[in-house]
């Protein structure tokens, strides 16, 4: 990354921080977007808190999604479990195969409304990218990297966590980052059933006729996908040169 791209992510992280803390500091510039006698500044809760939500929930999901996508990589790419690549593939297409609103809505009548509705949309729709980038990763690992390591007395334990995973790392990074961005902004459908993320900024915008708090839900979101993705991006870069790729 260059410096002036830095430079500019820096800044894209202090405002941001700047408009979560201190979100008065910014009525003057969102009350362009208002009618006369409208707030400026979304006064329903706490934009920090409902911000800190939303992270907890796609974080949530997207650490359980990692956690079956990876594992069902590891598995199929063991000789023991080949055989279970088509289901393996089956289950992570699930969530491609239903968007999330329909997941959302066939999960409120068996879990009601709120939070766990929406943890399970993002974990389906998560488990795709990572675990075809793992599979990639764990199928692509040179032969001779694996033979040299049989050859040290690795076990098959050792190999996997200590040769495999660090050379697929960069890979699973990149499905992690496909599937963290894209959760950002599809829980904000969450509030729809009554879980708590910034697409109630946008909803009370909408319902009010307000283009400050649509604005306002749509920019900190916004600048949680870009810079979480570059945050997943840089990481990609270093595990590349760790490994000397």
């Amino acid at each position: 990354m260059s410096r002036t791209g830095l430079l500019i992510r820096l800044a894209a992280l202090v405002l941001l921080a700047w408009l979560l803390l201190r979100p008065t500091d910014f009525a003057g510039f969102f009350a362009l977007f208002t009618r006369s006698g409208q707030p400026a500044i979304y006064n329903q809760g706490s934009l920090l808190s409902i911000t800190i939500s939303h992270l907890l929930i796609v974080f949530g999901a997207i650490t359980a999604s990692a956690v079956l996508a990876i594992g069902l990589a590891v598995l199929v790419t063991r000789r023991f479990g080949a055989d279970f690549l088509p289901v393996s593939r089956a289950i992570a297409n699930i969530g491609q195969t239903f968007p999330p609103v329909a997941v959302l809505a066939l999960c409120v009548p068996l879990l009601g409304f709120g939070t766990t509705p929406t943890l399970v949309a993002l974990f389906l729709y998560g488990l795709l990218p990572i675990f075809e980038n793992a599979l990639t990763g764990l199928t692509n690992v040179p032969p001779a990297v694996r033979e040299a390591a049989k050859g040290m007395g690795l076990t098959p334990w050792q190999r996997l966590l200590k040769v495999e995973l660090p050379l697929s790392l960069p890979l699973i990074l990149a499905g992690l980052r496909l599937s963290t961005t894209i959760a950002l902004s599809t829980a904000t459908i969450g509030s729809t059933v009554a879980a708590r993320t910034l697409g109630e900024v946008i909803i009370a915008g909408l319902q009010a006729g307000n283009t400050a708090f649509v604005v306002q839900g749509g920019l900190i979101v916004g600048g949680l996908a870009v810079l979480i993705h570059d945050g997943f991006a840089a990481l990609e870069r270093w595990q590349l040169r760790r490994i000397g790729r």
